[in-house]
């Protein structure tokens, strides 16, 4: 049958006037007829003519596979069951299809194969047009392409398909093109992303069309699951190509030579997104907005995954630094004069987070001295957006600890270079760079004041003191004056530059022209607080504010240092008229005084008897004060401020604290920890209304009452929470990972407490918590504040010492030493606390430095703790007084401290178990002396101790005589010398009562006993009988007295009766003869008041310790080979010699 036939077999009537399929006649005719092996290729041949002449081509590439259960009608009639039979016709027939068609047109069968194929993506790409703007694909849409994409790889195979012309067609119809379609292209190798934008010859359409869909794809990363995670692979994949290919080696974009287009395009792209992104960031974003989502996803590829897999390169270094240069460049729109008045709204804290974060991302991948040079190689040869270079330099000084030596160095240098060629531009990018940095605080650069002073007061200042440097600076000063904000021109001209007495002139004509501006601005030199914040360019606060002010933090500086405050008594005498208009009426409010005067009278009491308040005025104020007695309800007018006024910075420095927290919590936010620790660090100044002030705090030793602390309302407060914080913030990262892997949180934390002059106030807290309420203490506050000591005494070289006592002694102590006076054993309670601490601290400090030098382990723990700790074991576990059996060193039992529950003793015993502790335990200045022992053990108060009178008596002779007495000199002990162990308990006795930790105690005690609430057993017997109260307490307790002067009596039994040691003489100087003879020769000489004082209460004490002890001990041989007879020479000897 003919073609012709057939078709009108098919169109004419059938029986019954009826017309047919053609399926049906193909049924009916395979019924009829039996074909042979040539009958069915015939067949086969005339139906694939038929449908060549009658096929779609753009819809045959995209019919290619079967709806899902069923088959294509040819397949019942060809051997295609199987999926390989079937894809190999399918392609047969598009292959034969496209080259009838390609001989019909006379054109090369591939770029007809690369059109079919570019008109079936087009069509993809359009299914979903009335939808909005999209540059992904939906779930149809990818099962589409996936067939598409086959039937290319196959004509590929085959040699018909060309993708140069593919990718020409492409180009023709691209804004109907979909981002992820072109992505996909690349990924299954059918045209490659190169190809594809090097075909085409306007590579300005190019990177406007790649931006556009960019910014589309950056809104929609955050589209439900399965399209988010397309929309970061496809980001992801174009960034990596455009680095690559953009920033390789050698790679010239503006050479003079014809540079290749790709690497051109990818810069251009990666360009002009990076500046729609700053310029969406200028203009002002709603947080969740599209623009927003759009930003934050563009700066989020600077993350260092995402060029894991081109690291190995230099092409993402240089991209970073390319985006710096960026950054710092785009529109240099901002003057001088802008920068200089609106750099105080660029610091760190004022950044937008987004750009904040973008330079961090930037700051990873170079390291600081790389940062600082391509700052300073772009402001030496670029005009430069200010507002980002200054809020860059913010940035790099908080978060970049390392880098801000490398800043002092570079405005050093612009300084070196702006005095050697009176070069202009350098001196504005000093002081600008210089006073961005200072607004970050002390902790990363010195104030302005402080730079100011140090770089021109003195005469190694880069003027150099010549006429040419002076005049170029004053000239430079002068200038800046118009556009200056009243901080800075307070500091030129309250520390201004060291000028030769004859160009005193340049000096003073400057000074004058600040003051007339200060004038202008109503802000008065005279008129300026004690402790201004000259460092800070806010807004200057009215005269009675700022009194009010100066009072409060005048008496801050009094409670510490126990003297009138330096800057005080200057303003008495160079500032006359605010002190006595403003400081003294702050001061001297009427109010009722209390009975025990508090800091605030005594300052007043001290200016009086200084003669810095006039009579009158103080006459005055007493009257006001007994008129503010007699009317209670008045008295507080004018004298408190109001709680509200505090509740705002304390509410931000929560939040902050709460933020930090999350920091803490997130291990991929250690990045912004300096970040959020500059935050807590700025709302600690707000919430304490402290400045930095010019006269430095910091330096002068702390004082502290340990007896009585005492804190103001808000202080406390503010310690309280930066304290609990901190407590919680240790419990909260030890719930994820141990004390080595928790990153340097905690040490920053207690570095931003020293900086903000906040640590008087948490020192007099922490002994209000350890030393007067520490039963009430919970398990995580004791964790808490024993790391809190850990990192204190890391960082004991930046802290000051600290003074106790009512009067600071001439020598201070290091604050980790303060722990030991905080932590007393003479109780059951205190005793408890004490273990609890030191486990604790031991614990974290081993966890925390394991992995660093033994140095910076031994300088974190104080040997007084250590030594505490090994006597409370001793006391309490039998176990600890036998040799060590060291357990697997697995590390110290910190996790069982942080569970509810915790088993204090156990957890002392495993830390006791540990071998590091042991080979700790061995240190020099660790180790628990036989006069360390007595020391602490004098301390205990026996009606208050843990152990019973015999539980006592037992551990005290197994110390003497089993642990210290046999041990060698060099581990602590005595060398089995019984004469040195009573040598040195005489000794330790006598420093007992001489002690002078008059801190602990009344003022009035006894000078040389009543101070001493320890174990009293010794003093009873060395006290005179003339002491009523002595006799009180013997009456009250007779049994407890007696054990020291027993024991002592004991051991110099034993050492009369026993043999003389190797290489001692027979005939030798009682010991307790030859010790007051020591101590005696050891005073300073001289008949001066003091020493004869000092001297007489030595003679003193030697005659209590002659009266406790029984004859026997005094008049006894010294060995036994001596006459029994008593001997009686030492004794009158000494008292011929000494007491008369």
């Amino acid at each position: 049958m003919s073609a012709s036939q057939a078709r009108a077999a098919v169109s004419g009537p059938g029986p019954g006037g009826l017309r047919r399929s053609w399926a049906e006649l193909l049924e009916g005719r395979v019924r009829r007829q039996k074909l042979g092996p040539e009958g069915e290729q015939k067949v086969k041949e005339s139906a694939l003519r038929l449908l060549r002449s009658h096929l779609n081509l753009g819809d045959l590439v995209l019919e290619v596979e079967a709806p899902p259960g069923k088959q294509l009608c040819l397949s019942r009639w060809f051997d295609c069951d199987s999926p390989g039979a079937h894809s190999d016709l399918s392609c047969s027939l598009i292959g034969s299809a496209l080259r009838d068609r390609a001989a019909r047109l006379g054109v090369p069968v591939a770029v007809l194969s690369s059109q079919v194929v570019a008109c079936g993506l087009v069509r993809v790409c359009e299914a979903d047009a009335g939808l909005p703007p999209q540059v992904l694909l939906s779930p149809e849409q990818r099962k589409k392409l996936s067939s598409l994409f086959e039937v290319a790889e196959n004509l590929s195979a085959q040699n018909m398909f060309s993708r140069l012309s593919f990718c020409q067609e492409l180009w023709k119809v691209q804004n109907s093109l979909l981002l992820e379609a072109v992505w996909r292209l690349h990924v299954q190798k059918i045209v490659s992303l190169q190809e594809l934008l090097e075909s085409r010859a306007d590579p300005c359409a190019v990177v406007a069309w790649l931006s556009r869909d960019l910014r589309l794809l950056c809104e929609q990363t955050e589209a439900p699951p399965p399209h988010a995670a397309v929309a970061r692979a496809v980001l992801a994949d174009f960034v990596q190509m455009f680095v690559l290919r953009g920033f390789q080696k050698n790679a010239d974009v503006r050479g003079n030579v014809e540079p290749e287009r790709m690497p051109q395009v990818a810069v251009a792209v990666l360009e002009r997104m990076l500046a729609s992104a700053l310029e969406a960031l200028a203009a002002g974003m709603q947080e969740g907005s599209p623009a927003h989502k759009a930003v934050s996803c563009w700066f989020g590829i600077f993350s260092g995954h995402m060029y894991r897999s081109i690291i190995s390169t230099e092409s993402p270094k240089r991209f970073f630094c390319h985006t710096l240069t960026q950054i710092l460049t785009h529109k240099p729109v901002l003057k001088v004069s802008d920068a200089i008045q609106m750099q105080r709204d660029w610091s760190f804290a004022r950044t937008p987070p987004l750009l904040s974060g973008l330079y961090r991302r930037l700051f990873v991948i170079l390291s600081p001295e790389e940062l600082v040079g391509h700052l300073q190689e772009v402001l030496e040869t670029q005009e430069v957006n200010w507002q980002h270079m200054l809020s860059c330099v913010s940035t790099l000084v908080t978060c970049l600890p390392d880098a801000q030596q490398l800043v002092a160095g570079w405005v050093a240098r612009l300084l070196a270079r702006a005095f050697e060629s009176c070069d202009l531009d350098s001196m504005v990018s000093a002081f600008l760079v210089a006073r961005q940095a200072a607004l970050e605080g002390p902790a990363a650069f010195p104030s302005y004041a402080a730079w100011f002073q140090a770089t021109f007061g003195s005469t190694r200042g880069f003027h150099g003191c010549s006429r040419k440097g002076l005049v170029f600076l004053f000239k430079f000063l002068s200038d800046l004056v118009p556009f200056e904000a009243p901080r800075y021109l307070q500091v030129h001209v309250l520390h201004p530059p060291l000028v030769p007495g004859k160009y005193r002139t340049l000096l003073s004509d400057y000074v004058a022209l600040a003051r007339t501006r200060l004038a202008d601005l109503k802000v008065s030199i005279e008129n300026m607080g004690l402790y201004e914040d000259l460092s800070s360019v806010g807004d200057i606060m009215e005269p009675h504010s700022r009194a009010a002010r100066d009072v409060e933090k005048a008496i801050v500086v009094f409670e510490h240092t126990g003297k009138i405050p330096v800057a005080v008594l200057e303003a008495s005498i160079f500032r006359r008229s605010y002190y006595l208009s403003h400081f003294l009426p702050a001061l001297l409010t009427p109010r009722v005084l209390p009975r025990v005067p508090d800091s605030r009278e005594a300052l007043v009491e001290s200016l009086r008897r200084a003669d810095k308040i006039p009579p009158s005025l103080y006459s005055t104020y007493r009257q006001a004060c007994c008129t503010a007695g007699e009317k209670p309800e008045d008295a507080a007018l004018g004298r408190e401020v109001e709680p509200s006024c505090a509740e705002e910075p304390l509410g931000l420095l929560t939040a902050a604290l709460q933020e930090l927290r999350a920091s803490v919590m997130a291990p991929t936010r250690h990045d912004a920890l300096e970040a959020q620790m500059a935050v807590v660090s700025d709302r600690l100044c707000s919430a304490l209304g402290l400045g930095e002030d010019s006269v430095g705090v910091e330096e002068a030793p702390v004082q502290l009452s340990i007896r009585a602390p005492e804190l103001r309302p808000r202080e406390q407060r503010v310690v309280d929470l930066v304290l609990t914080s901190f407590c919680q913030n240790l419990m909260a990262a030890s719930s994820l990972s141990p004390p080595d892997r928790q990153g340097p949180w905690a040490s920053r934390f207690v570095r931003t407490l020293c900086g903000r002059r906040l640590l008087p106030a948490v020192l007099a807290r922490l002994c209000q918590l350890l030393r007067h309420q520490g039963p009430s203490l919970g398990a995580s506050h004791v964790l808490g504040l024993a790391a809190l000591a850990v990192h204190l005494g890391e960082s004991r070289s930046a802290l000051p010492e600290v003074c106790v006592g009512p009067s600071a002694p001439a020598r201070g102590l290091p604050v980790p030493q303060l722990f030991d006076s905080l932590l007393p054993c003479g109780t059951r309670e205190s005793s408890a606390l004490c273990l609890k601490f030191c486990t604790a601290a031991i614990s974290y400090s081993l966890c925390k430095f394991s992995s660093q030098s033994h140095d910076v382990l031994l300088s974190c723990l104080s040997p007084g703790l250590i030594k505490k700790f090994q006597f409370i074991m001793f006391r309490w576990f039998s176990e600890a007084r036998d040799p060590p059996s060291w357990e697997d060193p697995a590390g110290p039992p910190w996790r069982p401290l942080c569970l509810p529950a915790v088993d204090w003793q156990r957890a002392a015993l495993c830390l006791w178990k540990q071998r590091t502790l042991q080979e700790l335990l061995k240190q020099e200045g660790f180790q628990l002396t036989y006069r360390d022992w007595l020391q602490l053990e004098l301390e205990v108060q026996p009606e208050a101790d843990s152990l019973s009178d015999t539980e006592r008596q037992e551990f005290q002779q197994w110390a003497i005589h089993q642990h210290f007495l046999p041990a060698p000199s060099g581990a602590g002990g005595c060398d089995g010398d019984l004469e040195v162990a009573c040598t040195t308990l005489v000794d330790v006795l006598m420093d007992v009562c001489q002690s002078s930790k008059n801190y602990d105690h009344s003022q009035n005690s006894d000078l040389v006993l009543g101070g001493c609430t320890g174990n009293r057993d010794i003093f009873s017997r060395l006290q005179a009988p003339c002491q009523p109260h002595l006799g009180a307490l013997l009456r009250k307790r007779p049994r407890d007295f007696c054990l020291w002067p027993c024991l002592l009596q004991e051991m110099a039994a034993d050492l009369e009766q026993g043999p003389a040691p190797p290489g001692h003489a027979v005939a030798r100087e009682h010991f307790l003869f030859g010790v007051f003879r020591r101590r005696l020769q050891a005073l300073a000489g001289g008949w001066d008041v003091a020493s004869r004082l000092q001297r007489q209460r030595e003679l003193l004490t030697c005659k209590r310790v002659l009266l406790g002890l029984p004859p026997s001990v005094l008049v006894g041989g010294p060995r036994a080979e001596q006459p029994a007879d008593p001997n009686c020479d030492d004794f009158f000897h000494w008292v011929n010699s000494e007491l008369l």
